[in-house]
């Protein structure tokens, strides 16, 4: 199996995970924060929807600059409502699925770096990139969401198991997607 189908079977199980936390905040909280430090929810919830926009950076740049200008402009506001939130999502998502897809083998072995500006921050390989970067750090920030999403008193989905609010997730869902 191509490095790229592996990618993108992780990928659509947790983007799929991410969807149902995403699906679930609530519009007339998107500026609440369980403390004064956090991130307020609605930017954590679009955070963890633009996440996946490096997935794309990760396979068609070789590095990315914190301190460069970016055509277009990163986005720095929270999505205005839970539909736009969710169909950021969904084309961030669909964006970083193509691009991985596209992938060759050799190409997802090749070294891309994050800087900023003349600074290296880091340099590994293009598959470890999306693995850490964009998944792992998607996951993080879904983990965040779900406790803002208790802290508020919204049911929490089930994920990799079942949850406190319902029976399900990935044992349940996609038993056969590692298959």
């Amino acid at each position: 199996m191509r490095i790229a189908e592996m990618l993108v079977q992780e990928l659509d199980l947790e983007a799929h995970f991410t969807r149902k936390a995403l699906e679930r905040v609530p519009e007339d909280k998107f500026r609440w924060k369980p403390h004064e430090r956090s991130m307020e929810l609605g930017w954590l919830a679009t955070f963890s929807a633009l996440v996946y926009v490096w997935g794309v950076d990760a396979v068609e740049l070789d590095e990315f600059d914190f301190r460069a200008p970016h055509d277009p402009p990163l986005q720095r506001e929270s999505a205005r409502s839970r539909a736009e939130l969710l169909r950021l999502f969904d084309a961030k998502v669909a964006a970083a699925r193509a691009a991985i897809s596209g992938a060759s083998d050799e190409h997802l072995r090749t070294t891309w770096s994050l800087m900023d500006g003349d600074k290296v921050i880091f340099s590994k390989p293009r598959w470890l990139v999306l693995r850490t970067m964009v998944f792992n750090h998607a996951v993080h920030h879904r983990g965040q969401l779900t406790v803002y999403l208790r802290l508020l008193g919204v049911p929490v989905p089930a994920i990799y198991n079942r949850s406190a609010d319902e029976p399900g997730g990935m044992f349940m869902e996609h038993a056969d997607a590692t298959h």
